[in-house]
């Protein structure tokens, strides 16, 4: 059976790598020569037909001439690469390539050329993908298998100017990622052009390097978020360092039972007798980022309209003078806190970046880990792919503890007719369906 699968998959990685081939290779100009040398032979090659058969072998001359006079690519040559320290998904971005002459001549015609993006799906997007599919076929209800959001990786290239011997030459290039996470950046090519224009002849350079793809963000208006500030165990400080951390407030006379590490020194030196720090519990707002994660299709545009939507509200949310925390559920259950000094939004967003779909457990363990941090939380946003029983649950229980929830549900599935808004009945506008294709208009709107 995976024999079979295999078989099936070869002839596409077979035409996909053509297709890169044909793209490195050849100009635009020889690409349209082969084509029109293609469509003559298919004609057929027999010499009475003089028409077909003469342009058939001038075309096929013109290229084994380019082919001939491109020669080889020889030299020593340093290739670096500048990269920035974040993009966006589906955002253009330039970076530059640095090339350094070795050889004992000028180079001329030189030209850069890499392709930006994943090559190919890999095992573990290719697992996913054949267990939704069968747990599509085994369910009795209709579902609407999902699109790929799947492109070929961008052709970047730019020319060098000429390079005399020593001298190193700049190119800038610009790409476009379309999909979120880590990529990594394997190889990128040195080019020059036959004399023709046709051909071109390459010389591959290993320079990895890894590039942080950031979710795409959209500009979100300031949000209504109340809530009371709680109180915080430990304080901030407990998401950095271990130890106690409430606010000093003042110096008073030793009491017996304060802590020994609460003595300050230097006063009890000056009066004489035991002097120690007074501190305050801490109370701030803390809200809450809940993103679900569990659906069966990677790259489902739902559920990547659902990351973008989590990036959005915590690039919206102020944390100055609160913490957010995000949590959601993949292999483990997570929770990632910035703000008032113990982290950045960045940092989130680099979270964020790496969030994959949840299939392979319930949606309880979302549950449980937000109820399990209830009394800390001041409000609560919630990011749903669905709205069902679990998660209306989940809102209800919310309600209930007195926590505010505001909803924003991208479902993967269409919601049948208007849904009701369950508990958040009586808060109009604190429930939201958003559509992953008019993602940029509906947040715009959020009041």
């Amino acid at each position: 059976m995976n024999l079979g699968r295999l078989r099936r998959r070869r002839p596409v990685r077979s035409l996909h790598r053509f297709r890169r081939w044909l793209r490195r290779r050849f100009t635009p100009a020889g690409l349209a020569l082969l084509l029109a040398m293609v469509l003559s032979g298919s004609m057929g090659l027999d010499p009475e037909n003089a028409l077909t058969y003469q342009v058939f072998s001038l075309l096929f001359g013109l290229l084994l001439a380019s082919a001939l006079s491109a020669g080889w690519m020889r030299g020593r040559f340093e290739v670096r690469r500048e990269l920035p320290q974040f993009v966006t998904a589906g955002v253009p971005f330039r970076y530059r390539v640095r090339v350094r002459n070795h050889t004992r001549r000028t180079q001329r015609g030189l030209m850069v050329l890499e392709e930006v993006g994943p090559a190919w799906e890999s095992p573990v997007e290719r697992a996913l993908w054949r267990r939704a599919e069968r747990r599509r076929l085994r369910s009795f209800r209709p579902m609407r298998r999902p699109r790929r959001l799947w492109r070929l990786p961008q052709l970047c290239q730019g020319p060098l100017p000429p390079l005399a011997p020593g001298q190193t030459g700049t190119v800038t290039l610009e790409a476009v990622v379309w999909r979120r996470g880590l990529l990594e950046m394997d190889e990128l090519a040195l080019g020059r052009t036959d004399p023709l224009g046709l051909v071109r002849v390459l010389r591959r350079f290993r320079v990895r390097q890894k590039l942080v793809v950031l979710p795409r963000r959209y500009h979100v208006p300031p949000l209504e978020l109340p809530g009371q500030p709680r109180y915080q165990p430990g304080g901030v400080a407990l998401a950095t360092h271990v130890g106690q951390s409430e606010e000093f407030v003042s110096l008073r006379d030793y009491r017996r039972g304060d802590p020994v590490r609460h003595i300050h020194w230097r006063s009890w030196a000056k009066v004489g007798r035991p002097i120690v720090k007074e501190f305050e519990d801490e109370f701030f707002v803390r809200h809450a980022l809940v993103l679900d994660t569990f659906t069966d299709w990677p790259e489902h545009e739902a559920f990547e309209a659902a990351v973008a939507v989590a990036a959005s509200l915590a690039c919206a949310v102020p944390t100055q003078e609160s913490l957010l925390d995000l949590m959601f559920v993949g292999p483990e259950a997570y929770r990632f806190t910035v703000g008032r000094g113990v982290g950045h939004v960045e940092q989130m967003l680099e979270v964020l970046a790496s969030v994959r779909p949840c299939g392979s457990r319930p949606f309880a363990a979302l549950e449980q880990l937000v109820l399990g941090h209830v009394g800390e939380i001041s409000g609560c946003l919630c990011v749903l792919l669905a709205w069902d029983e679990p998660r209306r649950g989940l809102v209800e229980k919310l309600v209930q503890a007195g926590v505010p929830v505001r909803v924003l549900v991208v479902p993967v599935d269409p919601l049948p007719g208007r849904p009701d808004p369950g508990p958040l009945r009586d808060r109009p506008g604190w429930f939201t369906v958003l559509e992953p294709g008019r993602l940029e208009e509906q947040l715009a709107g959020l009041s």
